[in-house]
């Protein structure tokens, strides 16, 4: 398949919108409606309904084929030119919210960095296409294993942490007094989902390997303090990095509670394209 039409027919399906998608693109809409023609009669199935335009059967199908395909093109790209081009005088990092901490912080330079926090699943793919140097990506892991991270490209991943976690409580819960807390205690209880910023609960749930617990609320975005001000209110339970949820109990905002069980940890990553060179080398050897 030819990865220009594969990314036309991503586009419309995404925008809804022949016209839309021209605009996006910077074809015109003939020449998007030749695209989506030319990729149907490759694949003699018709991809796309017209009106209203959205993905046939056979679309959806492809689509799940088309992101990873069009991401491995992308981080093929970045890799090459990335290997052809002179070090970067300026280092960009990606990390999610909970990596973002005294390790990141003392390993960047005064001058010369960009660091943009995103969620954990979009570090990796920032790295392999090319938008960041360096990436930090955490997670739940049984100590000394590595995270599950998507395969978007042969990148380079170094364990560079672990940290105890902790169950981030409102003041008056039953449990706020315990020394200690194991997660199937809390199986039927009230849990803020925030898979941006904090732990999702289909982590958590893995963890204890059931079906269990329930979100609550849903919460978007990469702000933790938000999360932490959430857990406090009882808008629902959160599980932390242990300094995180500690750290928030003294500033006044819930109540930390160490995790006795399962045996896990919250596990931090460094994530390369290959051995950093110029200025992303002398940060990721701090890092390290």
């Amino acid at each position: 398949m030819d990865p220009h039409l594969l990314r036309t027919f991503v586009t419309v399906a995404r925008l809804g919108s022949f016209s839309a998608a021209a605009r996006d693109l910077g074809y015109t809409q003939s020449a998007v409606s030749q695209h989506i023609a030319a990729l149907e009669g490759d694949l003699r199935a018709e991809l796309l309904t017209r009106r209203p335009v959205g993905p046939t059967p056979a679309g959806v199908r492809l689509l799940e084929h088309a992101g990873p395909l069009l991401l491995r093109l992308d981080a093929a790209r970045a890799d090459v030119l990335r290997l052809a081009g002179a070090p970067p005088e300026r280092v960009t990092v990606a990390a999610s919210p909970l990596a973002v901490g005294p390790r990141l912080l003392g390993a960047l330079p005064a001058t010369g960095v960009t660091l943009e926090v995103m969620p954990p699943e979009a570090v990796p793919a920032a790295v392999a296409t090319g938008g960041c140097d360096l990436g930090l990506v955490d997670g739940l892991a049984a100590p000394s294993d590595p995270l599950r991270l998507p395969d978007v490209a042969p990148l380079t991943v170094v364990g560079v942490g672990e940290e105890g976690l902790a169950v981030l409580l409102p003041a008056g819960h039953p449990f706020a007094r315990r020394a200690s807390v194991r997660l199937d205690d809390l199986a039927d209880a009230r849990w803020l989902d925030a898979p941006d910023a904090g732990m999702p609960v289909a982590a958590v749930r893995a963890a204890v390997g059931s079906d269990r617990p329930r979100a609550a609320l849903r919460c978007t975005g990469t702000d933790v303090r938000a999360v932490c001000a959430l857990a406090a209110a009882g808008h629902g339970l959160v599980l932390l990095p242990r300094g995180v949820a500690e750290a928030s109990a003294a500033a006044g905002t819930g109540v930390a509670v160490p995790l006795a069980a399962p045996r896990l940890v919250h596990r931090t990553e460094l994530v390369s394209s290959g051995a950093p060179s110029g200025a992303a080398a002398a940060v990721a050897a701090l890092l390290h």
